[in-house]
């Protein structure tokens, strides 16, 4: 066992990011009075490259005349193979307003690329004198991202969070797929005959989860393409949170209660997790480690894990 102790990620709410394009700007008013937690403007995938420029006013317009209330305020840059990125950067920090919370760096490869962007980050945030340090999210969109994913979590103080790209992953890596997260038809074993689908991104987002939390990092679920399929999106972002995931995308209006739903503890486990902890406050009174509850046994590690959700409830409350 080591004898560091587990860094905390950021205390702040992020069951559900809901994404839109810097192009179409009349739908910033709404994702502003949205229920998501965290509202991520892109500059990369959704925009074409015609539209890079103007998208890139609108949203530097957009972080200080709209009232985004007390959501973390993120904009996706264009990735560091492109021609694009280093004016996101320059423009969002020398021109738009303090109201940005952090930047999102898509289909990061290795350490090297988030020192890169930190680089320019620092350089830019001295000479402009802007009084918030910008923080920055990542995605891991290749096997180059899922095989160096530790030293990524720990490659920079300004590291916030980290979420699994689906699409791209897949594609990087070789997978016969053309969903975006979620069970795919032919990823099944046969047990007497019947079909039993399993979970193709569930060791990628396990990765992902161990390297956030050893290095004090969200680990965020990504997108599920299907909006219609709602069914498919609660059973995605559940397996997450079992996990260990903190929240998931939405690429769609709809998809942000779902989210908010699942990321949510509920109140039947927030009252257990607060019976749990009196439960063992009892114990230790009598000088006893662990005790029985609800027919079950309970000890230090059940504390951690039910002060993990009364923590997430009163975070959630208070936000």
């Amino acid at each position: 066992m080591s004898f560091r102790i587990q860094p905390a990620p950021p205390a702040r709410p992020n069951r559900c990011q809901l994404f839109g394009p810097g192009s179409r700007p009349a739908i910033f008013e709404k994702m502003a009075t949205s229920a998501a937690d965290v509202i991520n403007l892109d500059l990369e995938d959704s925009v074409a490259p015609s539209d890079k420029d103007s998208a890139r006013t609108n949203i530097v317009a957009a972080l200080g005349d709209i009232d985004w209330g007390r959501k973390t305020m993120s904009v996706r840059i264009n990735g560091l193979d492109t021609p694009y990125w280093y004016r996101d950067v320059i423009e969002l920090l020398e021109s738009g307003a303090e109201r940005l919370d952090q930047i999102m760096i898509p289909k990061v490869g290795c350490a090297a690329d988030i020192y890169a962007v930190d680089a320019l980050v620092t350089a830019v945030e001295a000479a402009s004198g802007r009084e918030k340090r910008i923080g920055f999210e990542v995605i891991i969109e290749s096997a180059a991202g899922i095989a160096h994913v530790e030293e990524i979590a720990a490659a920079s103080p300004r590291m916030q969070a980290m979420s699994l790209g689906a699409a791209d992953f897949a594609a990087s890596m070789g997978m016969a797929t053309t969903g975006i997260g979620g069970t795919q038809e032919n990823y099944y074993m046969i047990r007497e005959g019947q079909k039993y689908w399993g979970d193709p991104w569930h060791w990628a987002q396990t990765a992902i989860v161990a390297a956030c939390r050893t290095h004090g990092v969200l680990p965020v679920d990504g997108p599920f393409g299907d909006f219609s399929d709602e069914d498919g999106f609660r059973a995605q972002a559940r397996r997450s949170a079992t996990l260990g995931m903190v929240g998931k995308w939405a690429i769609h209006p709809k998809q942000v209660a779902l989210a908010n739903e699942v990321f949510t503890p509920s109140d039947a486990a927030v009252a257990e997790a607060r019976e749990i902890l009196a439960a063992m406050e009892e114990a230790k009174a009598k000088g006893e480690g662990a005790t029985v509850y609800k027919g079950r046994l309970v000890d230090i590690a059940s504390i951690k894990q039910a002060e993990g959700i009364v923590r997430q409830a009163e975070m959630i409350a208070a936000g």
